[in-house]
């Protein structure tokens, strides 16, 4: 993970998972709130479609999400004169990450600035349906 150059430690990274979440990773954090305690945060996002994990990995998408993460534009004008894309195309796809809630897209004066909270994406893809055993699957 990259760091942002302060003394903040938090884990900055975003989880997509494709059908099921990370179970285990809720189990803890309402067992520590049980206790009392502060869960360690964890931020995941569940996509039950391919295509949405398909949208969100293109070239386009993760050039716009690293520039956004690396540059920190004030604006949608901006963006696209960063990754030299036609402002309309750039906007277009920003709409989808937004609907994919990947980028919020913050009123700031006239113009809207993309804004994420992460640094690193990890995404859990797995290859064998939820449904069918791992004996079944080795079969």
């Amino acid at each position: 993970m990259a760091t942002t150059g302060n003394s903040d430690t938090t884990d900055r990274t975003l989880h997509i998972r494709f059908r099921e979440g990370d179970d285990d990773r809720i189990e803890d954090a309402l067992a520590a709130l049980d206790r009392n305690e502060a869960p360690e945060p964890y931020f995941e996002v569940v996509y039950n479609d391919p295509a949405d994990v398909h949208r969100v990995t293109r070239p386009k998408s993760l050039e716009l999400l690293r520039a956004i993460v690396q540059h920190d534009p004030g604006s949608i004008r901006e963006t696209a004169r960063l990754v030299d894309r036609d402002v309309s195309q750039v906007h277009r796809n920003l709409k989808e990450l937004e609907e994919l809630h990947l980028v919020e897209l913050v009123d700031d004066g006239q113009s809207k600035r993309p804004s994420v909270w992460y640094e690193a994406i990890d995404i859990d893809l797995p290859l064998v349906s939820p449904d069918i055993g791992s004996d079944e699957a080795t079969a």
